[in-house]
């Protein structure tokens, strides 16, 4: 089995200058780290921190927390500390949440400069992000464009909303500020990426992807990852969150799910499975749905194929870690590493290929530990 990167496989990310969101680099040569948001009334401590714990737990490396009020920020500095994960304060128009969400503890303001009122009160929002070690996000959303930009380009455009981005960037960097990255979203795919696309040409910063209110799990994520995946294969790109309507644990499972299949991230088992035909051995689809359920606590990034038959089955297997084709007469052949390694009966399938997941995890837990 090879795991070298093929050059077709290559991609080459945008260079872009690195910040720190609380103890997480996004930009330069730092991992592309997914992010999720709560859904919960962040006032609702309980609630919320129970929420941002299965969303760390399913290993979105950055949580964004919605702070409309009084009460959420004063509830921020309860939930920070009964986290690990560091946490993006999501700042709508208020200028003294910001500085509240500072205090509580935020490692990052996602903020629009320009929404937030006069100067004083931008320069304001810059010193508490300063004496408190945060960072800032633009969020700019082609369906909140300054209505200055929306007459100068009649509509919502890729160009209105670099402009946008670029006007309130120079906001904060006359304030002396850079600790920023900026997210330029649409629900429309094509301005979506367009916007990105502009916007990675004009400035260094790191960019933070989405394609806001794109919809359900399933069309969402297709949407999602036409969009993004796009981009991402193109190189741009430093950190993402899937937005659906669906639980936050989900949008993390999507988001590296995506960077997977770009070869760009890897955590837990990547499964390759056929979708199954006449000429199956053995039930494929209830095997994957059973066999992902046990193995969705596996972190341990490993290939695993489950091929239904031996056309393509023995290929697949040489280019994975464990590899499992469906034989005749009940019997079926286990590759180990991308080779035949011995036979399985119907009845043991799924414990069977747990058990050496497993095993294959802890394997290649113990050689990463240092030499005693």
């Amino acid at each position: 089995m090879s795991n070298s990167v093929r050059p077709y496989r290559d991609i080459h990310r945008r260079r872009s200058r690195k910040i720190m969101v609380g103890k997480v680099a996004v930009g330069g040569d730092a991992p592309i780290s997914v992010q999720s948001m709560t859904n919960t009334l962040t006032s609702d401590v309980k609630a919320t921190v129970d929420q941002i714990k299965k969303i760390q737990d399913a290993g979105a490396d950055i949580v964004r927390v919605s702070c409309p009020d009084e009460e959420s920020t004063a509830a921020l500095k309860q939930i920070v500390k009964q986290v690990q994960i560091p946490i993006v304060a999501d700042i709508h128009f208020h200028y003294k949440r910001a500085l509240e969400a500072a205090d509580a503890g935020a490692a990052c303001l996602r903020i629009n400069p320009g929404n937030i009122g006069s100067s004083d009160r931008v320069k304001e929002v810059v010193k508490a992000a300063k004496d408190h070690g945060c960072a800032i996000r633009i969020g700019v959303n082609a369906g909140s464009l300054e209505r200055d930009l929306l007459e100068k380009y009649g509509e919502p455009c890729p160009e209105a909303m670099v402009e946008s981005a670029l006007n309130h960037l120079r906001l904060l960097e006359d304030n002396d500020f850079f600790e920023t990255k900026i997210s330029c979203k649409a629900s429309d795919v094509f301005l979506a990426v367009a916007a990105y696309q502009q916007l990675a040409e004009v400035c260094d910063y790191p960019l933070h992807l989405g394609i806001t209110e794109a919809g359900g799990l399933r069309a969402g994520t297709v949407k999602s990852s036409i969009g993004m995946g796009s981009l991402l294969w193109a190189g741009i790109g430093d950190t993402l969150r899937v937005s659906l309507s669906a639980d936050p644990v989900e949008e993390v499972k999507v988001g590296f799910d995506m960077l997977k299949a770009l070869g760009l991230r890897r955590r837990g088992v990547t499964l390759v499975s056929c979708p199954s035909c006449a000429r199956q051995q053995f039930e494929v689809i209830k095997t994957v749905e059973k066999l992902e359920e046990k193995i969705a606590h596996i972190t341990t990034p490993m290939t695993v194929s489950v091929i239904g038959c031996v056309v393509n089955g023995p290929g697949e297997a040489r280019e994975t870690d464990i590899g499992l084709t469906g034989g005749g007469n009940n019997t079926h052949q286990v590759y180990i590493a991308g080779v035949p390694h011995h036979r399985l009966k119907d009845a043991s399938i799924v414990d069977h290929l747990v058990e050496l997941i497993e095993k294959k995890a802890q394997e290649i837990e113990k050689a990463k530990q240092p030499a005693a």
